[in-house]
């Protein structure tokens, strides 16, 4: 597939996930045709001619902004009544209602929020059977002994605040540090809770099984082990951990028609990969890796080994991937069953044609348009809508042209 992206690209961070975007006008000035918002200490940076289209191999579409006036906005869920709830990096979950960022923030968080590096409030989902029990459920780098990890708490959204708060996960040892929580929550259509989870910058914890860390969890939506988990008779192991050998995992998606769950993690120096979540599967870090060492440094003479599951697909150089969804809408239908993902490095939207569990093709859209893309979600408009981390973030939708 060829690639058909507009506008500077930007240079290449060294630290992909904790390197800001400029501030709005810098990047107005960095990239033709742009403006800077003057509504509000919020505004980003948005195309300047409201009909601007954008190419793409199968679709023309135009990019709308939704909503500024967000800092660090990491994850975005779609409420049954219009509204949307956005996470802040930083500890505050915002409302979103016509297009405006209500003031102030929702209520009755958990206590124990630890930004710094790339913790923070993080992943927000919502229960299945949200309009009878109002559940939300939050993922945010918790402090507790030891240093700190990523924790998963539900609460109940009454108004513009939480009520019965209660943590439902926390990964253990916590550890001192601020990188790799990885931290995407998803349902996965059959009462499942996954968990994605990062190394914390301890790589040889992955491949212990009496470590959180470097796995993705899987749970009931109460905090309940299944009995099915792959490791709930192995001696010693933690019974919650449903793959092992994960450097950073921070995109899930369910595949629309298999049901399938797919997830991608960030590489060190190259080797993004995406990948089919398989029960008890080991995905190999830090023993296989199709990237380096950030000083170069050999990490494995072969990206694969026996008894390790490979990818379906890696980035060399890194991408370095955040939200992902597969797209099942109408409002695009040749994109139907392709996978989207936000990509931090490079700032773009990549999509992934997907042929049943195989990868045939690439396309990288929208490069250095709005920045740093942290996620991406299918709205039940059926549009695509992107987060861009960015101290003056906002919410964007992607339109159909023509």
């Amino acid at each position: 597939m060829t690639t058909a992206p507009r506008g500077a690209g930007g240079g290449r961070p060294a630290d992909p996930e904790t390197s800001g975007v400029t501030a709005c006008a810098a990047a107005a000035a960095a990239l033709a045709g742009w403006v800077c918002l003057a509504a509000g200490p919020g505004g980003g940076a948005v195309p300047a001619a409201a009909q601007e289209v954008f190419a793409s191999e199968r679709h023309p579409f135009r990019l709308v902004q939704v909503a500024g006036g967000l800092e660090r906005p990491w994850s975005l869920a779609f409420l049954p009544d219009g509204r949307m709830l956005v996470t802040e990096r930083g500890g505050r979950l915002r409302l979103v209602a016509d297009g405006a960022v209500v003031p102030g923030a929702v209520a009755g968080l958990p206590d124990n929020i630890h930004a710094a590096g790339q913790g923070g409030l993080l992943d927000v989902a919502l229960h299945p059977d949200f309009a009878a029990n109002r559940r939300i459920y939050l993922s945010f780098a918790g402090r507790g002994d030891g240093g700190t990890g990523t924790e998963v708490a539900r609460a109940r959204l009454a108004g513009d605040r939480l009520t019965d708060l209660e943590t439902v996960f926390r990964a253990l040892p916590k550890a001192r540090g601020g990188r790799h929580f990885g931290s995407r929550l998803l349902f996965d259509g059959a009462g499942h809770l996954y968990i994605t989870l990062g190394d914390r910058g301890r790589r040889h914890s992955a491949q212990k099984l009496d470590d959180h860390r470097g796995s993705v969890i899987r749970l009931w939506a109460d905090g309940r082990v299944p009995a099915d988990n792959p490791l709930t008779a192995t001696a010693g192991a933690r019974p919650e951990i449903f793959t092992y050998g994960n450097r950073n995992v921070q995109g899930i998606a369910l595949q629309p028609g298999s049901r399938l769950v797919w997830m991608h993690e960030h590489g060190p120096r190259g080797g993004d990969e995406v990948n089919i979540v398989r029960p008890g599967a080991n995905y190999g870090w830090p023993l296989v890796s199709h990237g380096t060492n950030y000083d170069g440094s050999i990490i494995s003479r072969s990206p694969t080994r026996p008894g390790v599951e490979p990818p379906v697909h890696a980035w060399v150089p890194s991408i370095a991937p955040s939200g992902m969804t597969f797209y099942d809408g109408a409002a695009f239908p040749d994109w139907r069953g392709d996978l989207f993902v936000g990509a931090l490095r490079d700032r773009m939207l990549v999509r992934l044609k997907v042929e049943g569990t195989a990868i045939v093709g690439e396309e990288r859209l929208l490069q250095g348009e709005i920045g740093r893309v942290r996620d991406v979600r299918q709205g039940p408009d059926g549009l695509l809508y992107l987060l861009n981390d960015s101290a003056r973030g906002g919410i964007y939708r992607l339109e159909p042209a023509g």
